[in-house]
């Protein structure tokens, strides 16, 4: 019982270290048009605050974080039409930003996201 709680206290300091470093990430890179709230411009930004899409799909959104976004896309049943370049953010950087963002602003993920993970997503 000691080793599990131990290991799940152990994941929660991780998570915590990771969410502070990518909410300097998102701060310097993010925050412009996402906003320091997470809610984005109206009809411009897409919000990430209580994104559901965002958090319907995270391997989809560090996908779009690498590569970047163009085209319409709907978040939180409204329409958006634009461009998000790519980051240049390295797999360590988007994974520590997408575990700050989809836990924030009222998102919550379930799992932490692990950098082996990113670096699979984007075939590193």
């Amino acid at each position: 019982m000691f080793i599990f709680i131990f290991l799940i206290l152990l994941l929660q300091d991780d998570l915590q270290v990771s969410m502070q470093k990518g909410k300097k990430i998102y701060e310097t890179n993010c925050v412009t048009c996402h906003s320091s709230n997470g809610e984005g411009v109206p009809s411009i930004f897409p919000p990430l605050a209580k994104s559901d899409y965002l958090m319907s799909n995270p391997t989809r959104a560090i996908k779009q974080l690498h590569f970047g976004l163009s085209g319409k896309i709907v978040v939180n049943g409204k329409g958006y039409n634009g461009t998000m370049p790519a980051s240049g953010l390295t797999p360590q950087q988007i994974t520590d930003v997408m575990n700050y963002i989809t836990n924030s602003w009222g998102n919550k993920n379930k799992e932490v996201i692990k950098l082996k993970d990113v670096k699979k997503i984007l075939g590193k």
